[in-house]
């Protein structure tokens, strides 16, 4: 039996700040997706829905909510949540669904209508929860932890708040393109410096806002596509979800301090040539996408990766082995990840155009490569794209990453 599955749909509600119930936006991007398919949402025989923890118990049972707003027809429900990792989460048990013989065509929806301001933890006492624990004992909002990360690698590795604000500049590029995306203008590095300090060395603009919007794909089966006369479909080659490894020993959200390195030992080995360092949490999931899918770092056309701050996606570069620790910076200096650069990173815009839609943003990544890989996406368009990774992560050690290819 083939591991791949099929991208026969993909589809979007714009994001921003709408006012709207987050059902609308997975709705429409749901039947988005279908058109794309060229099926009907009589021909979806399970929905998977990425859950959001925001809106009631609807967003609690996110497939169930979908599935009813579409117009209930039968079809299997599952329900997700894994944090920033829910979509990732949905996109796997969708395509094990389809691997195991349960459902030929599978609709995997993701959708939020976030707060504004800063991510908070659900209320109530809780002192054994970390995510509760930060805001309680440290104050430490997300840009807090962002702040730390770019302070590290200023530290370690030299980088400036010009290689940070370049960053901004170049997703803001690529987001201008993107009819999708809610900020779609350009920005220039002296603007992201002008900007508000809001967790120093980080600027407002260095930084991902939270927005509402959806994402979703149809998947299914080798067979059904080339059934409808899809004969080179884009594929899902891995899914990786990957928890972490002791001992980490490098400070991570929502933790408050790292582990002993007497926990354990460090991953034995080092990567070979072109492959993320052993070791790190964000390295070690796309290192299992990689394995999974037969591929590494050398075959990718394109990357979508996880830019909550302008210094983490320096970081998420060496991670998934486009460059060696500490080079980050150097790529984009060169111009490497830029649209027409060797290795193109968030040509979507990332979310520093999108901002935050929690459960969407890991399937609206799916999105942006495959319309890369089919050669659709206009302005952004990667020549000649054949394979893309995306990458992210969820709190509490859920990884995500997926790997698709043409």
């Amino acid at each position: 039996m083939s591991a791949e599955v099929a991208v026969l749909g993909a589809g979007m509600h714009p994001w921003g700040k709408w006012g709207r119930s987050f059902v609308e936006y997975g709705r429409t991007a749901a039947r988005a997706a279908l058109a794309d398919a060229g099926l009907d949402w009589a021909d979806v025989g399970s929905i998977v829905g990425a859950d959001t923890v925001r809106s009631g118990y609807p967003g609690y049972v996110a497939g169930a909510t979908f599935a009813r707003a579409l117009g209930w027809q039968g079809a299997r429900v599952t329900s997700v949540y894994a944090a920033c990792a829910s979509g990732a989460q949905a996109i796997g048990a969708a395509r094990a669904q389809i691997l195991a013989g349960l459902a030929d065509v599978v609709l995997v929806v993701g959708a939020d209508a976030a707060p504004k301001g800063f991510f908070a933890p659900a209320g109530g006492d809780r002192p054994d929860d970390p995510d509760w624990l930060r805001f309680r004992v440290l104050g430490a909002t997300n840009p807090a932890y962002f702040a730390l990360y770019a302070r590290r690698r200023m530290a370690v590795h030299g980088d400036t708040l010009e290689d940070f604000a370049q960053v901004k500049v170049k997703n803001a590029a690529a987001g201008r393109l993107n009819p999708h995306a809610r900020y779609r203008k350009a920005v220039t590095a002296d603007e992201v410096a002008a900007s508000a300090v809001v967790a120093d060395p980080l600027r407002l603009l260095d930084i991902c806002a939270t927005s509402d919007g959806g994402a979703a794909l149809v998947l299914t089966s080798m067979d059904f596509a080339r059934s409808r006369g899809v004969a080179d479909p884009v594929r899902i080659r891995a899914v990786s979800t990957v928890t972490p490894t002791y001992p980490r020993t490098v400070l991570d959200l929502p933790d408050i301090a790292t582990d002993s390195t007497t926990a354990g030992e460090p991953m034995a080995g080092e990567p070979m040539a072109g492959e993320p360092m052993a070791g790190s949490f964000r390295s070690s999931i796309a290192r299992a996408a990689y394995e999974e899918a037969g591929l590494g770092p050398q075959d990718l056309s394109l990357a979508e990766v996880y830019d909550l701050s302008t210094a983490l996606e320096l970081e998420w570069y060496e991670d998934i082995g486009l460059c060696a620790e500490g080079e980050g910076a150097k790529l984009v200096r060169e111009g490497a990840t830029a649209l027409g650069g060797r290795i193109p990173v968030n040509t979507s815009g990332g979310l520093a155009s999108f901002g935050e839609a929690v459960p969407a943003q890991a399937i609206a990544q799916v999105c942006e490569l495959t319309w890369q890989l089919r050669g659709t996406a206009g302005e952004r368009q990667v020549p000649g794209a054949r394979a893309g990774i995306t990458a992210n992560q969820g709190l509490f050690g859920h990884g995500s990453a997926v790997v698709a290819v043409r």
